[in-house]
């Protein structure tokens, strides 16, 4: 059974914990099997790359590892900061609603 996250591809999210914590960016992998994100600009780390056919020169590349979807929290734009979310049905359709100020996020 696949887990159910509270964020999913290309939402802005604020990151709880860890060494980038109180930045913002946008998620750019869900890794649903390991309940891990990558979120753009945080938790950068370098990695020592071999030399391939694609990248001929190797050496040391930077990339964003993944952190775990329980140290993201979805980002309101109207609040600017962090917020917990809750469903609402509209019509047939389930939408994200911030609970502080009653924000939209889909």
């Amino acid at each position: 059974m696949r887990p159910k996250f509270h964020v999913k591809k290309d939402d802005t999210v604020m990151v709880l914990t860890g060494k980038d914590k109180g930045k913002t960016g946008k998620i750019l992998k869900v890794i649903p099997k390991k309940m891990r994100v990558i979120v753009e600009g945080v938790n950068i780390v370098k990695k020592h790359q071999k030399p391939t056919q694609a990248n001929p020169e190797g050496g040391i590349i930077t990339k964003e590892a993944p952190i775990h979807v329980s140290n993201v929290l979805l980002f309101c734009p109207k609040c600017a900061k962090g917020v917990r979310t809750k469903k609402k049905i509209e019509g047939d359709k389930k939408v994200r609603v911030c609970v502080k100020c009653g924000n939209e996020f889909d």
